[in-house]
């Protein structure tokens, strides 16, 4: 057995790796991490994207270019054009982002899963009654992108993006390990809650990308999340029109994207527990 192989299963051993990514200054240790991710001295880069690549099977050959200015630059990497192409069947909403497929399924009322066995509220999660009621009975798909993966994210159909809530939160990690310990982790970490309708039929569905350790960085292409931050906003305003496929924006690091449609949508069938979706494929179709 390897070193690697030994280190990694050490690491993926789930109480291990519940303290080393928790039991820990969370903000701190997530702020430090961003600003030392943004130097750029080629030895800490290249010493960076080693190390990241050696834990985490970082794969480039789809990066639109090798050349990096930073770990930062790596992370927030576009793609080569059409290495995601986009369904364009008219009644099929697309994944958003790469990510591997956690809780999904029909929304109980206003309840969901974060994981088995574990429940959280619509409303705690969005905090917009309105939006709660128009996803009762809805079907919904949890998307967790993990640090090696694609970090940016899309629209899942044409339609427009008519306000954005930020939440400022915690920074818990989002994976299972955590999600079985933590109880209703997404309502508490940082998140922003999109709202947006379809152009063809005005129906409305929900994107909600959560930060964690880490990332607590989310950025949209439309809207000044930190302005909203700075000046002690929740609610953004805006009417910003996309395709289905344009980018929305982008997390510095892994993280969570949860879906929300009404309940005249269901899930495609390709989502299951633990698959790999990816930007593009089919998601949801309406019923």
């Amino acid at each position: 057995m390897t070193i690697k192989t030994r280190l990694l299963r050490m690491l993926q051993q789930e109480d291990v790796n519940f303290f080393l990514t928790n039991r820990m200054p969370r903000r701190l240790v997530s702020r430090l991490v961003r600003r030392f991710s943004r130097i750029e001295h080629p030895m800490v880069r290249d010493v960076s994207i080693g190390l990241w690549s050696f834990f985490s099977g970082l794969d480039l050959s789809e990066a639109n270019s090798n050349e990096f200015r930073s770990m930062h630059d790596c992370f927030t990497r576009r793609l080569k054009p059409g290495a995601r192409p986009i369904d364009p069947t008219l009644e099929i909403l697309i994944s958003p982002c790469d990510g591997i497929v956690g809780a999904h399924g029909r929304i109980c009322g206003t309840e969901l899963y974060q994981i088995k066995g574990k429940t959280y509220s619509l409303a705690e999660l969005i905090g917009d009654q309105d939006l709660v009621e128009s996803h009762r009975d809805g079907c919904y798909v949890t998307l967790r992108l993990t640090s090696a993966m694609y970090h940016r994210f899309h629209a899942p159909h044409d339609c427009a993006v008519e306000h954005v809530r930020y939440i400022p939160g915690d920074s818990w990690n989002v994976n299972p390990a955590a999600l079985r310990r933590v109880e209703r982790l997404y309502c508490k970490n940082e998140r922003a809650v999109l709202h947006a309708r379809l152009a063809a039929t005005g129906d409305a569905f929900t994107l909600v990308p959560v930060g964690a350790i880490l990332v607590s960085a989310i950025r949209l292409n439309f809207i000044d999340l930190q302005r909203l931050k700075q000046e002690g906003q929740s609610v953004g305003a805006c009417n910003a029109e996309f395709r289905k496929g344009d980018e929305l924006g982008w997390f510095e690091h892994g993280s969570t994207i949860i879906v929300f449609a009404p309940d005249r949508f269901a899930l495609c069938d390709n989502v299951v527990d633990g698959a790999m979706l990816r930007v593009g494929q089919p998601l949801m179709r309406t019923r």
